[in-house]
């Protein structure tokens, strides 16, 4: 078997490139998918006939230049975005709630949209009844701040 192996990288390359998909899958970060580009760059190498030694070279700079220039400005894409096509809870920052139990440092409840969530007050104690806007949540609980008066 390992005969068969030394002769035939591109099996080996092409499972390394399917092991980094799957662990990529799994943790839906964009680095592993960048070294399954390495492993890619190295099978075409072995294609092309590059000695063993060569293809690690292409897997080792082709996956650090993935990792360094293109995740970056992928990322930069996947989390750019008007607000409407913000998910789960990023989707509740900047909404306007209602204080259904007085809001303080320590705790509270306000209702945002049709749930009552637990919140805390960063600018001192909040009113029952009084609207607010949600400035972050942090776990379960909304941190909330007085809604600004409108200009006249």
């Amino acid at each position: 078997m390992f005969d068969w192996l030394g002769e035939n990288w591109w099996a080996l390359w092409l499972t390394v490139f399917l092991a980094f998909a799957v662990v990529e899958m799994l943790t839906l970060d964009l680095f592993f998918i960048m070294l399954g580009g390495g492993a890619l760059a190295a099978l075409v190498a072995d294609f092309a006939g590059a000695d063993l030694w060569l293809q690690i070279i292409v897997f080792c700079v082709v996956s650090l230049l993935m990792v360094g220039l293109v995740r970056p400005v992928a990322l930069k894409h996947l989390h750019k975005g008007p607000a409407e096509q913000r998910t789960n809870v990023d989707r509740l920052i900047g909404e306007s709630a209602l204080v259904m139990e007085s809001v303080s440092s320590d705790g509270g409840l306000v209702k945002i949209g049709g749930d009552v969530w637990s919140a805390r007050s960063k600018d001192g104690i909040l009113e029952a009844g009084q609207r607010v806007v949600v400035s972050a949540i942090e776990g379960a609980t909304a941190v909330v701040v007085p809604q600004p008066e409108p200009v006249q």
